[in-house]
């Protein structure tokens, strides 16, 4: 005989490892079935809207469902901003949370099912007869959609005896979306014919190519017709062969880079969304260049697009190698005559900026240089994202995830820690975080601290402000105490938690990383870098931020 939670914990353990959570009230005997009747791996954090980014972040960085759990009422509306972060990145992940009894709520109760909605996320919520059934069809829909899903279960049924946990089909995974249909696959020889005459043919692939695992096929295609090639800041990576690539498109792209990609004839945009960012404000590409995606979406996601295929990324990208057939591409593809790998490096900074701090461009090329090549990048939001992206290099898309970015917010960075260290325990996490969004997170610092140990680097831009802000607003003369932060001694507080904390004042002072890297993961502790940067140096895509909005 077992309880409604139990069929819950039980069930879920069967097709998910992972589960961050803080307890309470309403998932307490959810919780007691998972460590004392499954092989799942619990880790605990200190803040609710922590759990969920934990298991965002662990989706991002690895490709496998996580879960989240949390109380009732505010313990579930602490989890809205990370819930709503996930629903707009379309990440998937399942948050376990207690709810208000079936016989009505109480005065401490909120209506958790409108709350989730009003975010974009679907409730599904446990019965007395269909627990286990439930918790399959959340996990379904959670990686059939590639959505976050709520799973509740109200606070008089958790403890309910309803027998043995049944036997449950795993939940169904959709098929990849095939280039099949009569027009669909005319588009495809249009393409391919555009492809194979164009003289200065781009491919573009993001991170829904990741997903569909295109890699290979984007490669073959890039060979096949002479392509240069460039990626969203979520796809680096995702080309097999970097020598013709320009890096990153869009205002984290190198002005020489970007000037190439505007060159082009013919741009294929492989499962990437175009954002205002990627597409440097309408200005990625030359008015002239023809405009293709791929995509899953039911529409092309940008005006700019002149023709759309709506398949899944490696089908198409096969079926479009395909159709070339044996046409060479041009006899001196525009590839072989740019120098790619000079043209994506970026400009660095002095050591110091005008104002004696240090300029972050220096220290961000030098962190480039002496982080450890296996390392996981978890970014926060802010103005320093721009900095990672600019100068770490990334081995593949998995190993860089930018937790907050899809709904502009901040303070999701200490708890991305701990999901992406589960996720990859052999490999070094590095979070980069702002001053702001560090403080705003500080709960989970500790968790960070434990989770990751001798395998975790943060990085704080401390440049005692709200760096967006004061570029923005700042700039137009609006009152600048609200945008300013009393300098927080990040070292101090990493020590605090347990960490090896350093404040970075010059380059010398970050040598530490090189000599932390050379020892043994198990010997060495986390490590805290508070860098006391210029708020000054405004990161380039910040430049077209200001342009746009002034």
């Amino acid at each position: 005989m077992a309880i409604v939670s139990t069929h819950v914990a039980r069930t879920l353990a069967q097709h998910v490892h992972d589960v961050f959570g803080l307890m309470g009230n309403g998932n307490a005997y959810f919780l007691d079935a998972l460590l004392r009747e499954t092989d799942a791996t619990y880790t605990a954090v200190r803040h609710e809207a922590g759990a969920v980014v934990a298991a965002d972040a662990h989706w991002r960085t690895s490709g496998r469902l996580a879960a989240a759990t949390t109380t009732y009422g505010a313990g579930f509306t602490n989890t809205l901003t990370a819930l709503a972060e996930a629903a707009q990145a379309r990440i998937p992940l399942v948050l376990v949370v207690g709810d208000e009894p079936t016989s009505g709520p109480r005065p401490w109760d909120v209506d958790q099912i409108a709350l989730s909605s009003a975010v974009g996320v679907r409730t599904y919520t446990v019965g007395r007869i269909d627990a286990a059934a439930a918790t399959v069809t959340a996990i379904e829909h959670a990686l059939s959609y590639r959505v976050p899903v709520v799973l509740a279960i109200p606070y008089d049924v958790a403890q309910l005896d309803i027998g043995s946990v049944p036997e449950v089909p795993g939940p169904g995974r959709p098929e990849p979306m095939p280039p099949s249909a009569d027009f669909t696959r005319a588009a495809i020889e249009r393409l391919a014919t555009e492809l194979a005459t164009a003289e200065r043919p781009l491919l573009l692939a993001g991170r829904g190519a990741w997903l569909s695992g295109a890699g290979e096929a984007l490669g073959e295609l890039a060979a096949a017709t002479g392509a240069l090639t460039a990626t969203t800041a979520l796809g680096r990576g995702i080309f097999p062969e970097d020598r013709y690539d320009l890096g990153v498109a869009g205002g984290f792209g190198a002005p020489g880079a970007m000037e190439r990609v505007r060159e082009a004839d013919v741009a294929l945009v492989v499962g990437a969304d175009l954002n205002q960012f990627t597409m440097r404000f309408g200005e990625l590409f030359h008015p002239d260049t023809a405009v293709w995606q791929i995509d899953t979406a039911p529409a092309a996601t940008h005006a700019r697009v002149g023709g759309f295929v709506r398949a899944d990324a490696r089908l198409s990208l096969e079926a479009t190698t395909a159709a070339l057939g044996t046409a060479e591409p041009a006899v001196r593809p525009w590839r072989e005559s740019v120098d790619a790998p000079r043209l994506r490096t970026h400009a660095v900074g002095p050591e110091l900026a005008d104002d004696g701090r240090l300029d972050p461009r220096a220290a961000a090329a030098r962190l480039g240089e002496l982080l450890p090549e296996d390392r996981v990048v978890v970014s926060d939001g802010g103005h320093f994202i721009a900095w990672a992206n600019m100068y770490w290099p990334i081995a593949d898309p998995h190993r860089m995830a930018m937790v907050g970015t899809a709904f502009q917010s901040i303070g999701l960075g200490w708890p991305s820690v701990p999901g992406a260290a589960r996720a990859n325990p052999d490999s070094t996490v590095v979070l980069t975080t702002g001053d702001g969004g560090g403080a705003m997170a500080l709960a989970d610092l500790e968790s960070a601290v434990r989770s990751a140990g001798g395998r975790g680097i943060a990085v704080v831009w401390n440049d005692a402000a709200y760096g967006a802000e004061m570029n923005l607003y700042g700039l137009k003369g609006l009152v600048r105490e609200p945008m300013l932060i009393p300098e927080i001694d990040f070292a101090a507080l990493g020590a605090a938690a347990g960490a090896e904390g350093i404040v970075v004042r010059t380059l010398a002072d970050l040598e530490r990383v090189g000599t932390w890297a050379a020892e043994p993961p198990e010997d060495r502790p986390f490590l805290v870098l508070d860098l006391r940067i210029s708020g000054t140096v405004i990161a380039p895509y910040q430049e077209e931020v200001i342009r746009v909005n002034s």
